[in-house]
């Protein structure tokens, strides 16, 4: 017997943000904080929306420190920003960095701290405040995952929140906002999604459910990525990304990640690697390490994906990870020595991987330092 938890309110398509004024009229918000980074900020987007609100009456604030990998440290500043203002209602605008720190703080405002008590799974006792989440990207899901991943400095690791009751109460996936990104995170949050399908239908709690999202997210991102990056003005490329990583969302929220995810965590604790661009850099080898453990459902993405096969079994089991390969070069994605880690970091990296809990859901158990080690050369 499989659970598959899905439990989003999505607003979809181009000019969705014109919906705004209705969600908050659902909540009976007077007062609603804004959570964002300072690129996003930048694009005009988060004022954008404050625009919208402050039209309708609401008053607003807006946080807009949020760090590309959110620290426990940020979060309890965001939240004392949010207890200090006393909103109704927080709308996180901007990718999974601001959506994840907006969970934590939505978290805490019905909740004591510190943040860190609810690492782990299900370990949330109340519901937080009412949250939007406008993302601007296409990579993470986080607007429609009960998962919230933050850095604890003082361990050195990355940790995941996962709780059904931080899920996001209402979506807004408005491709229109993605169109400002530049090429070189539309690669990176790509790869990301990209990595959540492939890692989500290997994983060894995979269902029949899972795994449709996962393939079907995994064919739509294959074939938009490239459009999208190549020109950030394809309207098309832009909604089928977002609709990919919707999809996919659903898919890996319920059948969890794999080896991939924790060398990422790892380069992100350690050397504040960007998520997607961790996951990007090490992909294609921990695909080619897991090929023989899952063999007929690598063949089944390459067939999705309308890779040559040539019926050779040794050959077709890593179509896969060449093609994968062949798209971070086409994107310029950074390999982990043209990303500043040195090769004298790789074996304490190997190390300190071991202890990252998603290795529980890959789908080839067993894995050593050793293993690991010679994924991260063949990265750098």
């Amino acid at each position: 017997m499989d659970r598959f938890f899905a439990g989003s309110d999505i607003i979809f398509g181009r000019e969705s943000l014109l919906a705004l004024p209705n969600i908050w009229k659902e909540f009976g918000a007077k007062r609603a904080l804004v959570v964002s980074d300072r690129g996003v900020c930048a694009a005009g987007i988060p004022q954008k929306v404050i625009s919208v609100m402050e039209e309708g009456g609401l008053v607003t604030d807006l946080y807009s420190d949020v760090q590309p990998n959110p620290t426990n440290e940020n979060v309890m500043e965001a939240a004392e920003r949010a207890k200090a203002f006393a909103p109704d209602l927080l709308v996180a605008v901007g990718g999974g960095s601001s959506i994840d720190l907006a969970k934590a703080v939505s978290l805490l405002m019905t909740n004591e701290g510190p943040i860190e008590r609810y690492a782990g799974i299900g370990k949330v006792p109340k519901k937080g405040l009412p949250l939007v989440a406008v993302p601007t990207t296409s990579g993470t899901s986080s607007e429609i995952t009960n998962v919230c991943a933050l850095i604890d400095t003082k361990k050195v690791v990355k940790y995941v929140i996962i709780d059904n009751k931080i899920t996001p109460d209402r979506v807004i996936a408005d491709p229109c906002l993605t169109m400002t990104v530049p090429p070189s995170v539309t690669a990176a949050t790509g790869m990301d999604a990209i990595t959540h399908a492939i890692e989500s239908y290997v994983s060894n709690m995979a269902s029949p459910l899972t795994a449709y999202h996962s393939l079907t997210g995994l064919r739509i991102l294959y074939e938009n990525l490239p459009k999208a990056y190549e020109n950030g003005a394809d309207a098309e490329a832009r909604e089928q990304m977002m609709l990919g990583c919707l999809i996919t969302g659903f898919g890996f929220s319920n059948a969890n990640l794999g080896l991939v995810h924790g060398i990422a965590h790892t380069l992100s604790a350690h050397f504040g690697l960007a998520h997607g661009a961790a996951n990007a850099a090490v992909l294609p080898y921990v695909i080619a390490y897991n090929a023989p453990a899952c063999p007929e459902k690598m063949t089944d993405m390459a067939r999705q994906l309308g890779l040559p096969l040539t019926g050779d079994r040794n050959g077709d089991l890593y179509a896969l990870a060449e093609a994968v390969k062949a798209l971070n070069t086409r994107l310029n994605i950074r390999t982990l020595s043209q990303s500043g880690i040195r090769e004298a970091d790789l074996p304490m990296l190997a190390k300190d991987v071991l202890a990252e809990p998603v290795l529980g859901f890959n789908p080839r158990q067993g894995i050593t330092e050793a293993d690991v080690l010679h994924i991260l050369k063949e990265a750098f």
